[in-house]
């Protein structure tokens, strides 16, 4: 209900602590969950006092209850604990401070934290936080490596050692934190964070040891999932042994069994890379002694052909058929020149015999009057004509005496 003030009518402090304990009276009893963190028990007192916090929102609220409450519970509850508490909230006025008065307390067991966990999977992984397509490759070998861990840890002492045993030069960014507790998932969020954000770090590993369901608790914390999902660094996750899993195993990159195993798959063994560089190098110097011998083979096989081993064969194959050729079109020029100068010769011999000198030779005379007319009839010429007389030896002038008449 709103109040009615102003600066000229202001409630008194003790008017306003009295109204907000009005208003928590009427909450009345509820079921609350959480981690008790501190939690104080002294002889002869009536009362426990604790602190009941939320590890996944660092909000804490202070918890009284009867001794006899308490003792029910004595022998399974302690700080660190995960507890339902049945409580009313108390409002006390002089302090102006809000505390929880318990009822009933009781123990979250591991069957109901498996439940839970099992709840929390379910939502998670409908969101898309464990898909494989968002998994990320690690780096072959990282520039620097974030790793998170307990301080002086064994965990911490197995990934320094195995790593620098399998890589001298690998560098890592530590940052040590509380890996169990109420303390545990504030820091280890922060320190993924911080990696996260480092421009040289390549690759985070949040290692921890084995233990209970109870201790491995803060790495299946929905805020530390979310976290890592939205990294844009690589994360591997190395929590406990290998039965163990927590939810950070699933949302992370890359899951190794111990983090020894983290080690492993985050840094390369050197003598193993300078092995695999050797094979390659020779499996490499095999094919290219391969293809040369198989080209020293061919090459060879080319040069024992005939027509490499004696190149000015095929010339002289040619110049063989070139002079054949020859011969054959001389000898066919020669018998067509013979068939020619036969058939001219006998033409010729016509010719010859045809022709008006032979005449002349059987002793007969062409007889030309001045101006060249052959005479062929006694009345061509006339008494006393000048005539020329051809004959096969020559000619000479004649007269015609007489009379001449056509013969």
């Amino acid at each position: 209900m709103a109040l009615n003030t102003s600066p000229e009518a202001p409630l008194p402090v003790g008017e306003v602590s009295r109204l907000i304990g009005g208003w928590i009276d009427r909450l009345g009893a509820v079921w609350v969950e959480g981690q008790i963190t501190q939690m104080s028990r002294r002889p002869g007192q009536g009362v426990v006092f604790m602190t009941l916090r939320d590890p996944s929102h660092d909000i804490s609220v202070s918890v009284t209850c009867f001794r006899q409450v308490f003792d029910a519970v004595a022998d399974v509850v302690s700080e660190g604990a995960r507890v339902v508490v049945h409580a009313k909230p108390e409002w006390y006025a002089p302090r102006g401070q809000l505390s929880l008065r318990a009822a009933a307390i009781r123990p979250v067991g591991v069957g109901e934290l498996l439940v839970r966990l099992e709840q929390l999977k379910r939502s998670l992984g409908a969101e898309g936080l464990f898909a494989l397509d968002r998994k990320r490759p690690l780096p072959f070998l990282p520039h620097r490596v974030g790793l998170v861990c307990g301080r002086a840890s064994a965990a911490e002492r197995d990934v320094l050692e195995v790593s620098r045993r399998r890589w001298p030069a690998v560098r890592f960014e530590v940052r040590n934190v509380a890996v169990q507790g109420v303390h545990a998932v504030p820091q280890v969020v922060a320190a993924v964070k911080e990696l996260d954000e480092h421009p040289e770090v390549d690759v985070i590993v949040v290692a921890r040891g084995g233990g209970s369901v109870e201790d491995l608790l803060p790495f299946s914390d929905e805020q530390l999932v979310r976290a890592v999902a939205g990294c844009r660094t690589p994360v591997v996750s190395a929590i406990g042994h290998e039965p163990d899993s927590p939810l950070l195993d699933l949302v992370a990159d890359l899951r190794a069994s111990t983090p020894t195993d983290a080690a492993k798959k985050v840094v390369p063994d050197v003598g193993e890379e300078l092995e695999r560089v050797r094979q390659l190098r020779d499996r490499a110097l095999r094919t290219v002694r391969g293809v040369l011998d198989r080209e020293e083979r061919g090459l060879a096989h080319t040069l024992a052909r005939p027509a490499m081993e004696r190149p000015h064969r095929m010339v002289d194959e040619r110049a063989a058929e070139l002079d054949a050729l020859t011969a054959r079109a001389r000898r066919v020029v020669g018998h067509l020149l013979d068939r020619a100068d036969s058939e001219l010769s006998h033409t010729w011999a016509r010719v010859v015999s045809l022709s008006p000198a032979a005449t002349l030779e059987r002793g007969y005379a062409v007889l030309q009057r001045p101006d060249g007319a052959v005479v062929r009839s006694p009345g061509d010429v006339g008494d006393g004509d000048e005539l020329r007389a051809r004959v096969a030896e020559g000619e000479f002038a004649v007269r015609v005496t007489g009379p001449t008449a056509a013969g």
